[in-house]
């Protein structure tokens, strides 16, 4: 078993995991730890637990302390700095006349690094647009492609229900959603009413999903051929939720609703 902390770098962004060593490090702790992009300060959302080597993936970097007051003030002017690079790289985009959005940057912790982020339709030619911005900076730059829905997750705002987005409040990962778990929850297939900020499938669609699913294997399908206590019929509606079945009679065409264990299939 191995000791770990999980990290975040960014709200709602994914955990990452670090040996802490021998430091006492509790949860909402800053820390300063080492990454694959350099030195970085992050945020304890998860305190000292222990897992398996199949839960993580090795070899593990330790923490290399508990941030302090002034690594709180570097990391403000780190941010504040990343918003004038922002403001640089846009305008070189513009010189450059490249087809690309630029959507957010950052400065790794010790400023080794910048990284700017943005979309664009297709690939894009950006070296020379990389040695201007170098030449800038006199720090390495890296520039990293997103998709829409990592950009609806940086820049947030308000979804189509009146809340503040899943993914830039407390959604670490994004998880596959299909046209499908709309049709399982008889929901519209109106783009416009089942798409989010970003333009993809809602992310919500998936939290209630499950339900559904587990409900159709417990229920007939529309159009099955069912006898009721009131007679045979077909199934006409689903009330998934309730676990109800609307059925049209064969003699009478009247549609009755009886709960699902009330219903039985025909051969």
């Amino acid at each position: 078993m191995l000791s770990v902390v999980g990290v975040r770098f960014r709200q709602a962004g994914k955990i990452y995991y670090f040996n802490p060593g021998h430091l006492n490090i509790r949860r909402d702790d800053r820390v300063i730890v080492e990454t694959v992009r350099g030195v970085e300060y992050g945020t304890v959302v998860t305190g000292i637990r222990y897992v398996t080597e199949d839960e993580v993936v090795l070899p593990l970097k330790y923490v290399i302390r508990v941030a302090t007051e002034e690594d709180a003030v570097q990391m403000e002017k780190n941010r504040r700095s990343a918003k004038e690079a922002l403001a640089v790289c846009a305008e070189k985009i513009r010189l450059h006349g490249l087809e690309m959005k630029l959507v957010d940057a950052e400065y790794t912790f010790d400023r080794n690094k910048i990284i700017f982020y943005f979309t664009a339709d297709g690939r894009v030619d950006f070296r020379e647009l990389v040695r201007d911005l170098a030449s800038v900076f006199r720090t390495r730059i890296e520039l990293r492609q997103i998709g829409v829905r990592d950009e609806a997750k940086m820049l947030g705002g308000i979804g189509p229900c009146g809340r503040v987005l899943c993914c830039s409040s407390f959604l670490g990962d994004f998880e596959p959603v299909s046209i499908k778990m709309a049709k399982d929850q008889n929901l519209s297939l109106n783009p416009a009413k089942i798409s989010g900020l970003c333009g993809r499938l809602m992310c919500c669609l998936k939290y209630e999903n499950d339900t559904y699913v587990d409900a159709k294997k417990q229920m007939p399908d529309v159009g099955t051929r069912v006898t009721t206590p009131e007679g045979d019929g077909r199934v006409v509606v689903l009330n998934l939720l309730e676990r109800r079945v609307q059925v049209e009679l064969n003699e009478s065409g009247r549609t009755v609703e009886h709960p699902a264990e009330e219903i039985t299939a025909q051969a």
